[in-house]
């Protein structure tokens, strides 16, 4: 029996970032199907974030572990486990349930379907911001919006790791790419991530800034995880037949439908979220293909924006809330 320790992270009630607490647990043996990985690197999501407040698509199991994606190395296998050899470099995807399995700590069990080899020319630190944002981009960008060549695709939330990853895998397939953010200090970082066209929202009117820039055609995609009153203006921007993706809700408003934009236009609004794309084999095999493909060949490259330490876990859950962040966040085990 392993009677060693290692520190992780759990949470013993819901709340603010306070709750999270590092701990010293018995490290454990991987069960079937499963294996452990000793991790050097984790990547923060905002869908931890509302896990750890109890507002997220599931309710934690408390103590509660958390988090999506870790690099690292194959430190055990489970039974039935031979994808993987002990010391492989790997990443994890976000395909398992976060009531059931966590990353935050020294080390981590997760499913085998959810590891993945990175390419050898990205860091520990890079193959932990990999998985969740590109996965999420390509599936609503190519899956989900079927966007093509010298299409114009609007991103809001654009300075977010997802945003970012959506800005590269538009210009990846020869896509026109607007960025949308509210301040001006964005504007540039935007442009040098390679979006086209940046709409700062606190300055411009949206739906004017796009006719301007689309000479009054509209945008064929939108992608979008804010909601709330704006998908009005989103409505009022696209192009006749366009596709509006939401694939989240980080306004705190309602979201009221627009119902005369989407008869008038023939929109089509559609929900997403990234589990259509790792919970289906197919798709996350062809998603894997595109987005290794694209970091090998360095058409992919994450931004980082700050790292911290396991021990500064609270402080950067609080940097991730204050959406000061251009790029992931990540912390160095």
């Amino acid at each position: 029996m392993n009677t060693q320790t290692n520190k992780i992270v759990r949470f013993h009630e819901t709340g603010s970032a306070e709750v999270l607490k590092i701990e010293d647990c018995p490290i454990p043996e991987p069960g079937e199907g499963e294996l452990r990985i000793k991790v050097e690197a984790i990547g923060l999501n905002r869908a931890e974030i509302m896990f750890r407040e109890g507002q997220y698509l599931e309710n934690p199991q408390l103590p509660s572990r958390l988090g999506y994606e870790a690099a690292g190395v194959v430190a055990a296998l489970g039974p039935g486990v031979s994808e993987f050899s002990i010391g492989d470099r790997v990443s994890t995807i976000p395909a398992f349930s976060l009531s059931k399995y966590g990353v935050y700590g020294e080390s981590a069990i997760v499913p085998v379907h959810a590891v993945a080899i990175y390419p050898d020319n990205l860091s520990p630190t890079e193959g932990a911001a990999i998985w969740m944002q590109y996965l999420t981009a390509y599936g609503g960008l190519i899956e989900v919006g079927g966007v093509k060549a010298d299409d114009t695709v609007l991103i809001t939330a654009s300075s977010s790791s997802v945003g970012l990853a959506a800005i590269q895998i538009a210009k990846m397939i020869g896509a026109k790419a607007i960025a949308v953010t509210r301040g001006e200090d964005k504007r540039q970082f935007l442009l040098d991530a390679g979006a086209d066209h940046v709409i700062v929202t606190n300055k411009q009117d949206l739906v004017d800034a796009v006719r301007e820039i689309s000479d009054g055609h509209g945008i064929d995609l939108v992608f979008d995880p804010i909601g709330g009153p704006m998908l009005q203006q989103l409505a009022d921007a696209a192009a006749p037949a366009a596709t509006i993706i939401e694939y989240g809700a980080l306004a705190a408003e309602p979201t009221p439908y627009p119902l005369f934009s989407a008869l008038s236009k023939s929109l089509t609004i559609r929900g997403y979220v990234l589990f259509e794309i790792t919970q289906n084999p197919e798709r996350l095999r062809l998603a894997r293909r595109f987005v290794y493909d694209g970091l090998q060949s360095g058409s992919l490259k994450p931004i980082i924006d700050r790292t911290f330490s396991l021990d500064e876990i609270v402080e950067a859950h609080r940097y991730m809330e204050s959406n000061r962040q251009r790029g992931k966040i990540v912390i160095s085990v």
